[in-house]
């Protein structure tokens, strides 16, 4: 997956009162990671032990093996200057009548980052109705978008360049549009998540009527290039970003299937043909939904939600 890499591992949080009878010994692969769990008094049950959301791969009385892909168990993925970190939590989850008591060790396997990498928004590639896989990805750029972002921390008022794109494979070609974009503090969305609103009503840039947000001019049909003026939220703390991507018919555009900026002084634009900005009117009511039919039936496209982050916006004067 990663070639020429370094690879090397951080054992954090550890609650020493377990450590004294227990080792575990952490080998980092270029796509994945051996965890090995030896208790010396047998004292935790190897069978309760959680890498993320997977089990062992093997325990025996005293010992908990675990063999993954580092795109499995829910692994956290963070970009760092040139440093490309998985993280995840091993996690004990005790049983009612033992003496050990739950606890959790945070572990990380750390690379150099390719120069050319950029996040995958998810994985793995997905088939649409047996035509040929789509593939998406979101990732934060540097501020010409020729690469990937040298940092994931951006002063309040600085942009933030963000771009999503599609492979096409086989496919028509298609354009992609962010349909619906908000910040979270949270890499997953709960009922009482504090958001901030990007990108609402079905392609409507909203951030940028008290911005300079903007949708940059397009380079290739399936990419859209993102710069988001970094806003008050979350300040110093981590953020993620939630968007709902759409493959789209190029011809297929309407008050619902459209990306549209606003700018001072002249109202909302649409990106991709400025003419039709009437488009746009709804961006200030409700843009109206209908029922989305799939590229591979010969009609119109296919969604896929993605999360960019974590990234920390800052303060430059606190």
């Amino acid at each position: 997956m990663m070639a020429s890499l370094w690879q090397g591992a951080l054992l954090l949080s550890l609650v020493a009162a377990i450590s004294v009878y227990a080792d575990m010994k952490l080998d980092c692969g270029t796509d994945f990671m051996t965890l090995v769990w030896t208790e010396s008094r047998s004292r935790a049950d190897p069978s309760l032990f959680r890498l993320g959301n997977c089990f062992p791969t093997s325990f025996t009385a005293r010992q908990a093996v675990f063999s993954v892909g580092l795109d499995d168990c829910n692994f956290r993925r963070l970009v760092t200057g040139h440093q490309l970190m998985y993280t995840n939590d091993l996690t004990y989850i005790s049983s009612p009548d033992s003496h050990v008591v739950p606890f959790t060790h945070q572990v990380a396997c750390t690379y150099e980052r390719p120069k050319d990498w950029y996040p995958l928004s998810y994985d793995p590639v997905f088939n649409t109705y047996g035509q040929a896989d789509l593939v998406f990805h979101i990732g934060l750029m540097n501020d010409d978008f020729s690469g990937p972002a040298e940092s994931t921390s951006f002063p309040l008022g600085s942009f933030i360049p963000i771009m999503a794109s599609v492979e096409e494979k086989t496919h028509q070609p298609l354009l992609l549009l962010l349909e619906e974009c908000v910040a979270a503090a949270t890499p997953e969305l709960q009922p009482e998540s504090n958001l901030y609103p990007i990108i609402t009503n079905k392609g409507c840039l909203v951030d940028s009527q008290t911005s300079r947000s903007k949708f940059e001019p397009r380079q290739k049909s399936s990419e859209i290039h993102l710069s988001l003026q970094a806003f008050r939220f979350e300040l110093g703390k981590e953020v993620f970003i939630h968007c709902k991507l759409v493959a789209w018919d190029p011809v297929g555009l309407d008050n619902t299937k459209k990306a549209c900026h606003y700018v001072q002084g002249h109202g909302w634009e649409l990106l991709d043909n400025p003419s039709y900005a009437n488009l746009c009117d709804c961006c200030d009511s409700s843009c109206k939904s209908r029922r989305m039919r799939s590229v591979a039936s010969g009609k119109l496209g296919v969604a896929q939600k993605a999360v960019l982050g974590p990234l920390t916006i800052t303060d430059v004067n606190s």
